[in-house]
């Protein structure tokens, strides 16, 4: 995150944008506020609250959780996207999905489960159809 005090003295928080090029190799966790794309490799978990994007050659060997996701590449490991998550035509995941919207494109390969849209409640927790207790 980068800070700039604007003209009255305040600080302004500015998010950027993070890029890992093609070629790179990276052995760790990510922590990020603003945006993020990995066209190299990174072996480790991604965490951001904003968009990610993993480019056609782009690796991500752990987890990813974001608000958005464009993927174009590999991930082995779970992926959580609280908005909208595309799956590209090149991508490749291996591992579970949770999201809040899923778009994939034709050719692409996805193997896991997936959870997408509202949590659903257990039953066990409210009142079951047929069971409704009477009041007078």
């Amino acid at each position: 995150m980068i800070s700039i005090r604007n003209n009255k003295g305040q600080q302004d928080d500015i998010a950027s944008v993070n890029l890992i090029g093609n070629g790179t190799k990276i052995s760790g966790d990510i922590t990020s506020s603003g945006d993020v794309r990995i066209d190299g490799q990174l072996t480790g978990n991604i965490v951001t609250s904003g968009k990610f994007v993993l480019g056609p050659n782009g690796l991500v060997d752990g987890n990813i959780s974001c608000s958005n996701a464009d993927l174009m590449g590999e991930v082995k490991g779970q992926v959580t996207v609280s908005e909208l998550l595309q799956l590209k035509q090149t991508a490749r995941i291996n591992g579970d999905i949770s999201t809040g919207k899923l778009s994939i494109e034709p050719g692409a390969v996805f193997t896991g489960n997936c959870s997408m849209g509202a949590r659903v409640k257990n039953i066990s927790e409210g009142s079951q159809p047929g069971n409704a207790s009477k009041t007078a």
